[in-house]
């Protein structure tokens, strides 16, 4: 009997590196999305600080135009930060597509190789009656010529 090939092999080849494509990108996007939390995480610290730091001021007594400048830059890291979490939430929602795809090829990919373990149990199956069958015949054969042998 001739040996073992899966006729869908190259699919699963294909397959296998679709996945390990998807895998890859899927990791970036995730560092993507942790960088881009730790930065919307200082520029939240720094708002907090700078926020402080004008409670404190005011609490001594200042100008109008200091009053000014701090509201100002208040609501200007106020902006740059509603900015960043959008693209944080962009990003997680790419990261969320991304981790789709992977999931959708890993079940195409464990389809495939579990068809191809189906059809190598049924060669090896196929294979062990053959042989089996051989040595059946074999056996049949000595038996047959013992008798002639004999007679």
């Amino acid at each position: 009997m001739k040996k073992f090939k899966f006729s869908l092999d190259t699919v699963l080849t294909y397959k296998n590196q679709v996945l390990d494509s998807l895998k890859a990108e899927h990791a970036m996007i995730i560092a993507e999305v942790q960088k881009q939390r730790e930065w919307v995480t200082q520029l939240q610290q720094e708002y907090k600080k700078f926020a402080e730091e004008y409670q404190t001021h005011c609490r001594e007594g200042m100008e109008i135009r200091e009053v000014i400048t701090y509201q100002t830059s208040l609501r200007a890291m106020e902006k740059e930060i509603e900015q960043e979490v959008t693209v944080l939430v962009n990003l997680q929602k790419k990261e969320e597509e991304k981790r789709n795809l992977v999931v959708n090829a890993k079940i195409e990919t464990s389809s495939l190789e579990k068809l191809q373990e189906k059809k190598l149990e049924e060669y090896n199956a196929a294979l062990a009656k053959s042989e089996e069958q051989f040595i059946d015949e074999f056996v049949s054969m000595r038996f047959s010529e013992m008798i002639l042998q004999n007679a």
